[in-house]
């Protein structure tokens, strides 16, 4: 496994793993067995890092990768894994979607603090503002960041979702490691905004849904398919007549995965491996033998006929469907 550069001094395998998935969002939370089967397997399979965060779950999601953590240790493992966690979105008790963002700093230390004590860890590897509030002082946030650095309880500082010039102002504060952001064939907007700015000042990249939640995989069709309970059933994208027209776009994938003896999920994630030499991904899976499956895209090249056959075939402009509904898409691009 290739490993990336984030920041400075911050190196990860190019697959890392998204575990969000084990706990909510996808169906009910992976029996734990299961689920820890999944991380042991993740970290066989070359990925050294886990990310996560505290509104996963509402907590549980950080629980579960500590006890992971856990039995590692008890087990004597001592090979290289760095956990990424998140703070910033409050979830309302009475509505499990439904949330705000908190930037403050009183509230910030106290994430941390909870976040420390879920994973059962004295660090953490990198942490992530995951939303912005725009109404905050950005100053403020990245100076109690810095502050958390210089304390020792957080190695990294990392954003999500931001505009290029929030990214600018953070910088010249204390350095950013990384910007995590929605990446893949079917979400390209990174490339024209933020990813540029990115490799001008050496921070590096982390795509999340790097499979477009699944539908680069070629294999959901319907979202009746899915889970009561599976946010995409409520996705703009995966609605209606944006799905249908959404999978017309899949032929060309398909075709330029049959040319290199590889799923579309590999080509897809391939593809997203080759745009940047500081960028790493965190598929996110259930089940061990699709997470095999990403993690065996590490070593698969495009020609850049290929590349460009995919890029022609899944522009921007030929995506129809917003990424979130309007409460998912508070604090994106700020």
């Amino acid at each position: 496994m290739d490993s990336r550069l984030l920041g400075d001094n911050f190196k990860v395998s190019a697959l890392s793993y998204g575990a969000m998935g084990l706990s909510e969002f996808y169906g009910p939370a992976l029996p734990e067995a299961d689920a820890l089967a999944v991380l042991g397997r993740v970290v066989e399979l070359g990925a050294t890092m886990i990310d996560t965060a505290d509104m996963y779950g509402r907590g549980q999601n950080e629980e579960l990768i500590g006890r992971f953590l856990k039995s590692r240790r008890a087990g004597a493992e001592t090979g290289e894994l760095n956990i990424a966690t998140k703070f910033g979105l409050e979830r309302s008790v009475n509505d499990s979607y439904k949330r705000r963002i908190n930037n403050s700093p009183e509230y910030i230390r106290r994430a941390c603090e909870a976040s420390l004590k879920r994973l059962g860890v004295e660090r953490i590897d990198l942490y992530y503002a995951h939303r912005l509030d725009p109404a905050a002082d950005l100053s403020e946030t990245i100076s109690t960041l810095a502050a958390l650095v210089r304390e020792g309880k957080i190695g990294h500082i990392g954003l999500c979702e931001v505009s290029a010039a929030t990214l600018r102002a953070a910088q010249a504060i204390h350095p950013i490691a990384a910007v995590q952001s929605e990446y893949s064939l079917w979400t390209r907007e990174p490339e024209s905004s933020i990813l540029p700015v990115c490799r001008e000042l050496g921070v590096g990249f982390v795509a999340y849904s790097p499979l477009g939640r699944g539908f680069l995989s070629g294999r959901l069709k319907n979202v009746e398919e899915l889970a009561s309970n599976d946010f995409r059933r409520s996705n703009p994208r995966f609605q209606d007549d944006n799905l249908k027209r959404n999978l017309d776009l899949l032929p060309e994938l398909e075709a330029v995965a049959r040319e290199l003896a590889a799923t579309p999920a590999q080509t897809a994630l391939a593809w997203l491996l080759g745009r940047d030499a500081r960028l790493a991904a965190i598929p996110g899976t259930r089940n061990l033998t699709r997470l095999e499956e990403n993690m065996g895209a590490a070593g698969l090249v495009l020609s850049d006929e290929q590349n460009s056959r995919l890029e022609k075939a899944f522009r921007p402009e030929s995506i129809l469907g917003e990424r979130y509904t309007p409460e998912g898409m508070k604090g994106l691009g700020v």
